[in-house]
Formats: C-alpha cells, sequence, structure tokens
C-alpha cells in the first residue's frame, strides 16, 4: 500500500493541489484562522512533499552538492515557514490575491518540496533537532495566541485566534508524544529508511 502511495505521490499532490485551490474549498480554509493555518498550510506542504517522487533522480542527485545532509533544505523551510506562520502574512493571504497566489507557490514549493527531499538525506541529530523546534513552534506561537487579549489578525476574531492556539498546543503536545514513543519503543530513524534507501 505504501509502495503504491508513493508510484502515484505526484498524481495525489495535483489532485489534492487543483482541490485546494477550487473558491469554494479555498473560502472554506480562509475563513478561520484555524482552518487556514492548521489546515490549508499542512495540505499545501503535503502537496510538495508528494512532488518529491515526479523529480528525476538525476535531479535530486545534482542538487545534493549544496544540500549537504538537507541542511540547505531544512533551512529553506524553517525560514518559509516562520513567514506563514506570522499573523500578518494570513491576514494578507485570506484577502489579498497576490499573498494568495504566493502562499500557493512558497509553500508546496519552497516548504514541502525541500523537506521531501531534504528529510531522507538528515541524519538522527539533525532529524531531532528539526522535530524540537516544530514542537518548540507549536507551544510558542499556540501560547501566544492563547494569551493575547487582543486580535492578532485583523480578519479573525479572539475566540477563532484563542482556539487557534488551543489546538497547537494540542498538535505540540501530541508530536512531543510521538517522538518519545518512537525514543523509547522504536527507531527514529525508520520513518523513511526506504525513502533514504532509494535515494
Amino acid at each position: 500500500m505504501i509502495a503504491l502511495l508513493r508510484r502515484y505521490a505526484s498524481h495525489l499532490a495535483i489532485v489534492l493541489f487543483v482541490v485546494l485551490l477550487l473558491p469554494p474549498v479555498q473560502h472554506v480554509l480562509t475563513a478561520s484562522m484555524t482552518a487556514q493555518m492548521l489546515l490549508q498550510i499542512p495540505l499545501l506542504i503535503l502537496v510538495g512533499w508528494l512532488l518529491r517522487g515526479a523529480l528525476p533522480q538525476r535531479f535530486v542527485s545534482a542538487i545534493s552538492a549544496w544540500n549537504y545532509n538537507g541542511i540547505t533544505g531544512l533551512i529553506l523551510a524553517t525560514l518559509t515557514t516562520a513567514v506563514w506562520m506570522l499573523p500578518r502574512s494570513l491576514d494578507a493571504a485570506a484577502t489579498e490575491p497576490l499573498m494568495a497566489t504566493l502562499k500557493f507557490l512558497s509553500v508546496p514549493l519552497l516548504i514541502g518540496l525541500p523537506l521531501g527531499i531534504s528529510w531522507p538525506r538528515m541524519g538522527f541529530v539533525l532529524r531531532g533537532v528539526f522535530i524540537a523546534e516544530l514542537i518548540s513552534m507549536f507551544f510558542r506561537l499556540g501560547w501566544l495566541y492563547m494569551i493575547t487579549p487582543t486580535r492578532l489578525c485583523t480578519n479573525y476574531l479572539v475566540g477563532d485566534q484563542q482556539r487557534s492556539g488551543q489546538y497547537m498546543m494540542l498538535i505540540g503536545g501530541a508530536i512531543f508524544a510521538w517522538l518519545a514513543i518512537k525514543l523509547l519503543w522504536g527507531r527514529f530513524d525508520s520513518l523513511s529508511d526506504d525513502q533514504h534507501k532509494s535515494t
């Protein structure tokens, strides 16, 4: 089943991207801060991750020189993620067509795709640092959104903002619990062993 999904990963990416572009879907996913930040953006990241399967192996090998151990791709993805976690960026993407277009291009191509290429090349320590920072980001932003009494996004109400913060705290806790289980009872580096072998 997993092999089948990998085989048709690029097709799934295209279908998912087209679905996310549909105006009714865009409206639903930008109607609340929670949906845009915790559903639409992760789905766009998934599109980029799945596109990794469509890249020729020669291309992946050619860029490996500047993507040693996946560090460059990780930095690119992290910086781009930081931009799209800013309230001002979420605000603009919900109302301005140009920012919405930039989001639909940059999130898959500058977050999802670099992560898809870089993850198999990351060592145990680098993967741990990445996941630890991901957990930290969810906790930091979640706490900020929960305790801030004023609206950080003009398009979204304080209640929606606080709800986003609560969900981010829950997601951060879930990732932390998953990481602890992997470290105690599993192999942390087993997530992409097969993909690493294929590269």
